[in-house]
């Protein structure tokens, strides 16, 4: 049996530490309050096989917590009144220091809870951990002077999520798409060097690495940039190749038009091949100021090309990085292993979706792809024209700004759409279970704690807004200065970003499933259920379009890919309301309106329920299907995907890529438990060190490899298969 210490240290339980603690308390009492040891034993062994019933680590403050009623429970109130009472004076003296201790368990790599906290970032390399460690001071300072009280509050007890506090002292915004197109065409500005139009399509694609660890290192969220971006400079190169080859032709006394193609493409090929390896590459390798590789998204979509020979060039290069991932990267062995990024989507249109279609080579391509490597993730052109309708009747498809946080509609003062150079302010949670546990089932009561608790999120959003107002443009120059997300002056605020519509600011929600489950006794799925469901999710938004006409700000509607937040908030309601059966009974609560991972359902109707709440989170939606292996399957991997084209905005298949390091096994590594803890095993020779392992798995929409906590770990455990 463990425990998670206050610094979020994890250590085994000690039920002596009980004894001892109601000892000294209990020799500060007269005899009428006073326990026996016989009392003493019995509430230390209640407590002990509390925690053993439980399916998790018991927290410090929940063993203190049950020491407690079991004092009331005998009556000794006097007693029960010294015990608060110390520790209420303990917590007031760890209150002055809680950071450091934060600080220095990080430090030693003591602290469970934060070690995996992020499932792209190692706790032991340095860089992180100083990120870490300016996170758990920003923290502090924002809980102790930034926010408001009942907003730390409510996100500590868990009925509300502020993300991303540990970044909320600084001016700092959450995701965006970069405006790539911009940048190399016009120039742009790296650390104080002014940076060219790049002649050739291996410097755009080396200038473009530079870019994206750039922003990332000025924001703390994804970014997205397209490869039609790209594209142009294809045919720059095959220029300046073809003029090469045809003086080395002509030196030695050929002429021959065929020859002259065939070579120029040749190395031209090479060039696009070097230029996609360079961006694979520095993207794993780069490590941005916070300490982990940049959470980038590459947007494959050739309706994006403006003419059929850009849209050829850009086909070349979506094709070479497709080859490239199928082959992966090498791990510190020097097998290939499954990247956690850059992540791929690529746009499922009329060009490349059945079988004689032009592009229909690269969707074969595609599917071996996922079928591998897990990416890319698909978009329907088809769907998601219908579900963006800017305001002049128009659909528009673009790129998601990183995992699935999606931009709303948006016309320019020229009556264009726009989406490169646009962005997220930030996003706030709300524990949709903890509303519905908290009305006792009482519909009357679920709608007025929901209207509160929507409320809160309402002003802690505008408390994510109001710290970007005023924040000039030099604060991230590569952002507001030079071409990513604006063009503003030296000095100029970037507050007439964040109204009108420009940039979005997300009302994120988790746990619909668990919430319907509650009110109504069945999953959302079923069809007497989902009404309710519809109408939590119209509510949100229906708030949204208040807020909205309030503030001019574009609120919107986010399904929160959650990380570690998933356990925070299960452990959360178990600590409020007990274990109850298909609520709370799991270390994780479901990902936005997803099915629960334990639900028998096939890809199909999984994928066509999923499409009908994804028009309900225009800020943020993905389904996915969990599938075996597919690598001597493709043919069913393009029936998904052709249905996903038919039926679904956004979607992609969770497949499993692993490694054993010590026996080679390539295949699924396994969840075990040891110790009352889920650990990682390789199935062929037992190997449980994490360090000698390369598993891959889509946790939140990005792919995870540097393993979870412990809720998420059940919830990867338990996922069925829909296919």
């Amino acid at each position: 049996m463990k425990i998670i210490k206050r610094n979020g240290e994890e250590t085994v339980f000690n039920v002596e530490k009980i004894i001892n603690a109601i000892r000294k308390a209990n020799n500060e009492v007269y005899n009428g309050d006073k326990l026996t040891e016989e009392q003493i034993q019995e509430i230390a062994d209640i407590v002990t096989n509390k925690g053993k019933g439980m399916i998790r680590a018991l927290s410090v403050e929940e063993v203190q917590d049950y020491v407690e009623n079991e004092i009331m429970r005998l009556g000794k109130f006097g007693l029960a009144r010294k015990y608060i009472t110390y520790r209420y004076s303990r917590a007031l003296a760890r209150k002055s220091n809680t950071t450091d201790e934060q600080i220095l368990s990080l430090i030693e790599c003591n602290n469970e809870e934060v070690k995996q906290e992020n499932s792209n970032k190692n706790p032991t390399v340095n860089s992180v951990q100083r990120d870490y460690m300016a996170g758990e001071v920003s923290k502090d300072i924002t809980n102790r002077i930034l926010l408001p009280l009942d907003i730390v509050r409510a996100h500590k007890e868990g009925l509300i999520h502020f993300h991303d506090s540990d970044y909320f002292a600084q001016h700092m915004h959450n995701c965006d798409l970069v405006n790539l197109e911009d940048m190399l065409q016009n120039g742009t500005v790296i650390s104080g060097t002014l940076i060219e139009k790049p002649h050739s399509f291996s410097t755009a694609c080396n200038i473009a690495t530079q870019i994206i660890a750039q922003v990332a290192s000025n924001q703390y969220g994804g970014q997205s940039i397209s490869l039609t971006h790209l594209a142009p400079f294809v045919q720059i190169s095959r220029e300046k190749i073809r003029k090469s080859v045809e003086e080395e032709l002509k030196s030695a006394g050929v002429t021959n038009e065929q020859l002259l193609t065939e070579i120029t493409e040749k190395r031209l090929r090479e060039e696009v091949r070097k230029g996609v390896q360079m961006i694979q590459y520095q993207v794993v390798t780069l490590l941005t100021t916070n300490g982990q590789a940049p959470f980038v998204t590459v947007f494959m979509y050739l309706g994006e090309a403006r003419n059929e020979r850009e849209k050829a060039d850009l086909a070349l290069i979506i094709e070479e990085t497709l080859k490239q991932r199928i082959q992966g990267v090498k791990n510190e062995m020097g097998v290939w292993v499954t990247p956690a990024f850059p992540k791929l989507i690529y746009v499922l249109e009329e060009d490349n979706i059945r079988e004689g279609s032009k592009y229909w080579y690269l969707t074969e391509l595609s599917a071996k792809c996922t079928a591998k490597r897990m990416v890319p993730d698909y978009i329907s052109e088809k769907m998601m024209l219908k579900l963006k309708i800017d305001k002049n009747g128009n659909g528009n498809c673009y790129t998601c700004m990183g995992c699935r946080s999606f931009l709303t509609p948006y016309v320019d003062e020229n009556g264009k759409p726009k989406y490169y150079g646009r962005f997220n302010q930030g996003v706030v949670t709300i524990n949709l279970p903890d509303v519905a546990l908290s009305s006792d089932g009482d519909m009357g009561k679920f709608w007025q704690i929901f209207e509160e608790r929507l409320e809160i999120c309402h002003r802690a959003l505008l408390c994510r807004h109001n710290r970007l107002k005023g924040t000039l443009s030099d604060a991230a120059p590569i952002l507001w200065q030079y071409g990513a997300l604006a063009r503003l002056k030296k000095g100029e605020p970037i507050d007439k970003l964040l109204f009108g519509g420009y940039s979005t600011i997300s009302l994120g929600y988790a746990g619909l499933y668990e919430c319907v489950k509650y009110m109504t006794g069945k999953s959302h799925t079923d069809e007497e259920a989902k009404p309710f469901a519809i109408q939590v999710m119209q509510y949100m938004n229906d708030k949204c379009k208040e807020w909205k006409a309030e503030h001019n700000i574009d609120f919107s509607i986010y399904g929160t890919p959650l990380e570690s937040t998933t356990y925070k908030f299960a452990k959360c309601l178990q600590q409020r309301f007990g274990i109850i059966e298909g609520v709370t009974d799991k270390n994780y609560i479901t990902n936005s309106y997803h099915v629960h991972v334990t639900e028998e359902i096939d890809a199909f109707t999984k994928l066509k329920f999923e499409s009908e709440f994804q028009h309900l989170s225009p800020g943020g939606a993905i389904s996915y299907i969990e599938v075996p292996n597919m690598q001597d399957n493709i043919p069913a991997v393009l029936e998904v995907m052709k249905f996903i084209y038919d039926n679904i905005m956004y979607a992609e298949l969770n497949t499993k890529s692993d490694f054993c390091q010590v026996c080679s096994y390539d295949g699924e590594i396994k969840i075990v438990k040891e110790d009352g803890k889920l650990v990682w095993e390789c199935p062929k020779c037992g190997n449980r060190d994490q360090n000698k392992l390369n598993v891959a798995r889509r946790t939140c929409g990005y792919i995870g490899t540097q393993f979870w906590n412990q809720g998420r770990t059940q919830e990867i455990q338990e996922r069925v298969l829909h296919l």
